[in-house]
């Protein structure tokens, strides 16, 4: 009879690493519980980045061709107004095809499992918090990915400016070919990409420090002129391309999200009754250092 009633329990067991630890109905959970969760999220997100970045090997040419969309219409705009100019795409070394492909397929393969592993990621963080730092939770996922988004597609089409301008410069009548390595292109094309769509969190950022009450809405406004020549300044340190196209298409926009998020802020600090005269009680002046 003992034989028979441990059996039943036992079966479950089996797979049990790869489910996350049942909670209490407080919430709580010890620390052995929380690793066992950590473990069962990232499992089941580098699974589903995985087997995403595989089904994007069936679209692999397509991926090539979306990742060389950029760097073509540059080429099609120099030769508008130079017949002569010379590209060439190649792939400089043995490896070079296959690393190629790892961080293409494996880029897409993030990108398309996204909503799997950010869920994982709110459900790992969802249950300590109490039901209005879920709401400010949820608010903030809510508006940061779609400004990361919106970051990473002007980035994207932005991207062919910076080449153009770069490509430019090539001497004429020299008969100089210009060579494209895959690998190195998609490296710089990611990281121009990525820093476009950082850059537009910057409003989030601001909010969520506003409501924590680190920032407040009026020393935004002493700031602006200092924000504003710095975002210039990281603009042109922050684009790899280094082509004043890009610095200006990144500077721009941030400075515009950050007197979004200046207006945000000055309406929730006015709604907790706190004003100019209030600020400068407790706050540095940052015109006079006072």
């Amino acid at each position: 009879m003992a034989t028979t009633a441990t059996e039943p329990d036992a079966k479950p067991r089996r797979l049990s690493w790869l489910r996350p630890p049942a909670a209490s109905e407080d919430g709580t959970m010890a620390l052995l519980d929380h690793l066992r969760e950590v473990r069962y999220r990232l499992t089941i997100s580098v699974i589903t980045i995985v087997l995403a970045s595989l089904a994007a090997i069936v679209f692999y040419s397509q991926l090539i061709s979306f990742i060389l969309y950029p760097y073509n219409q540059a080429v099609d705009a120099i030769r508008a107004s130079r017949p002569d100019a010379e590209f060439l795409i190649v792939n400089n070394g043995v490896m070079s095809p296959l690393t190629l492909g790892i961080i293409a397929c494996g880029v897409a393969g993030i990108l398309i499992a996204s909503p799997v592993w950010i869920y994982q990621l709110w459900a790992f963080v969802a249950p300590g918090l109490v039901s209005k730092e879920k709401k400010y939770a949820a608010g903030f996922l809510g508006a940061a990915v779609p400004l990361f988004l919106m970051g990473c597609t002007l980035g994207y089409f932005i991207w062919p400016k910076g080449i153009t301008v770069m490509l430019s410069f090539t001497p004429r009548g020299l008969d100089i070919t210009n060579l494209l390595d895959m690998a190195s292109f998609l490296s710089l094309e990611i990281k121009i990409i990525l820093v476009f769509g950082v850059s537009f969190l910057l409003p989030v950022v601001l909010v969520a420090l506003n409501l924590a009450g680190v920032v407040k809405g009026h020393q935004l406004v002493k700031s602006r002129k200092f924000v504003i020549f710095g975002t210039f300044v990281f603009a042109a340190v922050a684009t790899p391309s280094t082509d004043p196209v890009s610095m200006l298409a990144l500077a721009l926009p941030m400075t515009v999200l950050y007197m979004i998020a200046e207006a945000i802020c000055l309406i929730l600090d006015k709604r907790k009754g706190i004003t100019a005269d209030v600020v400068a009680d407790w706050s540095i002046d940052v015109n006079d250092g006072k």
